[in-house]
């Protein structure tokens, strides 16, 4: 079973969060591009994959799209997905000031 959590926030920049995130957990994230989503930046490690992306991205109609459109006031997203619950990635991951929990899925 997969588990995936999304967070999100206003308070720091896409760069700020991938700063963030690669101090506290010790992992590298790489930049994509993708037509979907446009550039993101992702990090595999041992806990899991974590993606970092901001909401709003490029749409075909020349205006931004939501990637997350339940959350349509979140500038960033941070996503993530683990082999089983991970409680400890959780709590780290809510140390981080002004990037709060949004949605939980298991599958």
């Amino acid at each position: 079973m997969t588990e995936y959590d999304a967070y999100g926030t206003n308070a720091h920049t896409t760069s700020e969060v991938i700063r963030l995130v690669t101090d506290l957990l010790e992992v590298t994230f790489t930049e994509r591009e993708s037509d979907y989503r446009g550039t993101y930046d992702i990090a595999d490690g041992p806990r899991g994959r974590i993606e970092i992306q901001p909401n709003a991205i490029p749409g075909d109609d020349g205006q931004d799209d939501l990637y997350a459109p339940k959350h349509p006031s979140v500038q960033v997203l941070l996503l993530t997905a683990t082999p089983s619950p991970d409680p400890a990635l959780h709590r780290l991951l809510s140390s981080i000031q002004g990037l709060s929990h949004l949605e939980h899925e298991a599958s």
